[in-house]
């Protein structure tokens, strides 16, 4: 990720069509926040929200799991995929509690996320920290190019510094370029796509575009299938202003996937099927 700007996440928030993809997302949102179930259900809708959002982004990470195989087991447990997916939920459940230390330490919520995603499924002294030169990535879905570690512990000292000198960029903006540059970087030895999902997440949460944590990103991403999830990744390592703004429209329409999922389980709520 480069620009000129003083502001780079700005700039990238005037690039062709990505204003229109912030004005529909936003619009989108209120009109969620604005469904009379979320007077008095919030909470139901917010605990559904993760329990899907988890589901989605385990489902791009290789463990595409029925929705109601995830809310009926206990124990993960198991093989490689239950990993997966106990990972994801215990991220969801984690990430509304990291707000205030995002807000001042993102390097340190990101070490976090890769605590609580291993959940001893690493080796103890891989946990919780950016990889070492000749460590190995297990992101077998991600074929890029693996950046060294130098690379990564410069560009993640430089994402942590575009967030806490602040942004006028939309929230959208921000969730998209801290997704994709975990997702380029994948900084620790595993779950690096968890973890990006997970902090684009936090950013639409803290933000205050979705503080109650009700539009999901991942169902949509999900939803959007794997191929066109890495479509756009590849256009957002492209680093070019077409690239870039491809990849934010689509974390856009992810976003509002997410809105349509908790819509739906408002209206389920409101006739008393869920």
């Amino acid at each position: 990720m480069s620009t000129t700007s003083s502001d780079p996440l700005a700039a990238l928030g005037a690039l062709p069509g990505v204003p229109d993809a912030v004005d529909s997302v936003r619009k989108a949102v209120d009109r969620v926040y604005g469904h009379r179930v979320m007077r008095r259900r919030s909470n139901e809708v917010t605990a559904e929200a993760a329990l899907r959002g988890a589901r989605g982004s385990a489902a791009l990470s290789g463990a595409d799991w029925n929705l109601e195989e995830v809310r009926r087991r206990t124990d993960f447990s198991g093989d490689g995929e239950a990993h997966v997916i106990g990972a994801a939920l215990r991220l969801t459940a984690e990430a509304g509690q990291l707000l205030s230390i995002w807000r001042q330490s993102p390097l340190r919520v990101l070490a976090r996320l890769h605590l609580v995603a291993a959940g001893g499924a690493a080796p103890e002294d891989a946990v919780g920290r950016p990889r070492l030169a000749g460590e190995p990535v297990d992101e077998p879905l991600i074929e890029a190019p693996l950046p060294g570690a130098d690379e990564v512990a410069g560009r993640l000292e430089g994402l942590s510094g575009l967030i806490l000198s602040g942004t006028a960029a939309p929230a959208l903006v921000t969730a998209a370029v801290v997704h994709g540059e975990l997702l380029a970087l994948r900084p620790f030895g595993s779950y690096n796509g968890l973890v990006a999902r997970t902090a684009e997440r936090i950013v639409l949460i803290g933000s205050g575009l979705d503080p109650k944590s009700i539009c999901p990103a991942e169902v949509g991403h999900a939803e959007q299938g794997r191929a066109a999830y890495l479509a756009a990744f590849d256009a957002y390592l492209s680093g070019t202003p077409e690239g870039m703004a491809a990849w934010i429209a689509h974390c856009g329409r992810a976003a509002e996937l997410g809105v349509r999922e908790s819509t739906a389980v408002c209206e389920a709520l409101q006739r008393g099927a869920a």
